[in-house]
């Protein structure tokens, strides 16, 4: 008896931009995941750590940082949009007018029960294969930010923070970031 083959379709960068505006989308390998919207206490923590690392960014004149919604194109097959993300000053020219061609220095992203699996395993793999420095996990419900650091096109961890400790960058000399700040609601 014949076996039937479904083939799976591949989307590509031409394919995301024609997804529907009322919905949020990521470009993983050719698979389309539509993103739900995070729940508020994500998007307060998003805010709190972009809030901290742009005021740093500022005053060191460092470079840029951007909260989501803000398309990655890393290729024609993979558009991911990190909850937070940092470019250096020297690196400024990847930011295009409708994305950022190209891996951003430092991404963070802010773990939910939705994207967890996502952000924690296949993200991962990718900011380390197209050669994001340095990646953070936070996660809201243990109240704690695991650094890794791209060594060889994986990331290996540096350290991971609690609540109460101060977060030290170890891409950006002199970023410190009180965590309880960021965790409090």
């Amino acid at each position: 008896m014949p076996t039937l083959t479904v083939e799976k379709k591949k989307f590509t960068y031409e394919d995301y931009l024609n997804t529907p505006d009322d919905k949020r989308y990521e470009l993983i390998e050719g698979e389309l995941l539509m993103t739900p919207s995070p729940v508020p206490y994500h998007q307060w923590i998003v805010t709190n750590i972009g809030s901290e690392l742009r005021a740093f960014m500022k005053i060191n004149k460092l470079g840029k940082v951007f909260l989501a919604p803000c398309d990655v194109h890393l290729d024609t097959e993979i558009v991911i949009e990190p909850d937070v993300l940092f470019i250096s000053k020297d690196r400024l020219h990847i930011i295009g007018e409708k994305n950022i061609q190209g891996a951003p220095d430092l991404v963070v992203e802010v773990l939910s029960e939705g994207t967890a699996y996502t952000d924690l395993v296949r993200k991962k793999k990718l900011y380390a294969k197209f050669g994001v420095k340095e990646y953070w996990i936070v996660d809201p419900s243990e109240k704690t930010v695991e650094i890794f650091n791209n060594k060889e096109a994986v990331f290996v961890s540096v350290k991971m923070h609690a609540q109460n400790d101060i977060l030290e960058s170890t891409l950006i000399p002199g970023l410190t970031i009180k965590l309880s700040d960021v965790f409090e609601y």
